[in-house]
């Protein structure tokens, strides 16, 4: 039975939007993910580390039949593919994939915790998210996507670039 996730995108090294955009077509392609729907592209200062280019962010929301392992096994393998590369914690990337939710599943082992532990921490992550999924429960809060962004601490700078009914 197919579950529904949610994953974060970004990217701040070379074509930021077309990086993306390939992260979307080798998970569309994969033939284990069905793209359900992707917010918009938002432009994100640099969080933790801030001598880097803005980020390009957005969220898809997928459904797969994978298990949450899996599909963290799939992200990461189209990470590689595009060229990312191991460098330090919150440093510049061509592409990053985070798994954010995954169905109302809370996880914790090595490699992988679910939901995201710095999901209500981060505007670039929560933006995005309110915007296709604005009612959705944390599933260890319990607050929705809307209410966690209206109390994140994090004041960085978050900008749609396509702004309702420019997609």
């Amino acid at each position: 039975m197919a579950t529904e996730a949610y994953l974060g995108l970004g990217s701040n090294l070379g074509s930021r939007i077309l990086n993306c955009y390939r992260a979307i077509y080798q998970l569309h392609h994969s033939g284990s993910v069905a793209l359900v729907e992707r917010s918009s592209f938002y432009e994100t200062e640099p969080y933790g580390y801030e001598e880097q280019n803005r980020f390009i962010n957005l969220v898809l929301k997928i459904r797969t039949d994978l298990s949450p392992q899996a599909l963290l096994c799939l992200t990461q393998s189209v990470e590689k593919s595009l060229g990312r590369e191991v460098s330090f914690r919150w440093g510049p990337r061509v592409i990053d994939i985070d798994l954010l939710l995954f169905g109302d599943e809370q996880i914790e082992e090595e490699g992988l915790v679910i939901p995201h532990p710095q999901l209500h921490l981060r505007r670039f992550v929560l933006y995005p998210l309110a915007e296709i999924a604005p009612d959705l429960r944390h599933p260890a809060l319990g607050k929705t996507i809307s209410e966690l962004l209206q109390t994140c601490p994090d004041r960085k700078e978050v900008r749609n670039l396509e702004p309702r009914g420019k997609r």
